[in-house]
């Protein structure tokens, strides 16, 4: 047996395993230290975090309650998550960085809402976003463009709210602005999800023949113009500013109190 042979494999391994250790515990502490840097790119965008301010606003804007399901497209820190869980809601984040979903999961432990708030490293066009109540979101212009075929084909009556950007032509149901604290990126975008209404329906008092361009909509009642509003599956008409019909749409029939409509 060559001892000076053995001693040396002996030492050649305490160093690699050495090695191998320091190895392991500067990439435990890079995990644990990460921190995101305002303007970093992403997939799709920049990262720029939500002000708080503002993220409290976009929650209430959106009536957020325990009995929600908030989808955060780009979730980014975790902090609009975190903050829909607070209230209860059961909240999940979308993020493509995966230091990023680490973190926020980190954050939401701090917070101890992990029972709430969960995160999901994926690529937002390709996620199913239809067990939503609400869709929070701050991306791009272009980005929300892509996204809105998608977020009007949901559930009527799905709340989004937007930081900052609109979807052109899709005019938003509410806009809020904090001030205080907040020194940019403060205002906030509301829409609801309309129901599909255009078409023709039949109704005691006729044909109601309705054309639809996103919540507004138009058309004739037999032989009388009326327009109206919708509200995601809430649909008031009127003809001559009077209010002729309240109901709630429901696939091919609206039901109000008095009235009915059939989908031809």
């Amino acid at each position: 047996m060559n001892i000076r042979t053995s001693v040396s494999r002996a030492g050649l391994a305490g160093c690699l395993c050495l090695v191998a250790t320091v190895a392991f515990a500067q990439a435990t502490a890079t995990q644990k230290t990460y921190e995101p840097k305002v303007g970093q790119s992403g997939k799709d965008v920049v990262w720029v975090p939500t002000p708080q301010e503002l993220v409290n606003k976009m929650l209430d804007m959106a009536k957020v309650t325990a009995q929600d399901y908030v989808m955060d497209l780009g979730s980014g820190d975790g902090r609009t998550v975190i903050t829909a869980a607070k209230r209860g809601a059961t909240a999940v984040g979308i993020e493509y960085n995966p230091d990023m979903v680490e973190l926020s999961k980190r954050n939401a432990e701090k917070e101890g809402v992990t029972a709430k708030a969960s995160f999901m490293k994926a690529d937002l066009f390709e996620t199913d976003l239809s067990k939503a109540t609400v869709i929070t979101m701050f991306l791009l212009p272009d980005i929300n463009m892509k996204l809105r075929p998608k977020i009007l084909n949901l559930k009527p009556g799905t709340r989004v709210v937007s930081n900052s950007f609109t979807m052109e032509d899709w005019e938003d149901d509410a806009t809020e602005t904090v001030s205080g604290e907040c020194t940019s990126w403060c205002t906030a975008h509301f829409w609801v999800v309309p129901a599909k209404v255009e078409g023709s329906w039949q109704t005691p008092q006729g044909e109601l023949k309705l054309t639809q361009t996103f919540q507004n909509v138009k058309g004739t009642l037999g032989s009388q113009a009326v327009e109206g509003h919708l509200v995601g599956e809430q649909l008031t008409l009127t003809s001559a500013g009077k209010n002729v019909f309240t109901g709630k749409v429901n696939g091919n029939t609206i039901q109000g109190s008095a009235w009915s409509a059939t989908r031809r």
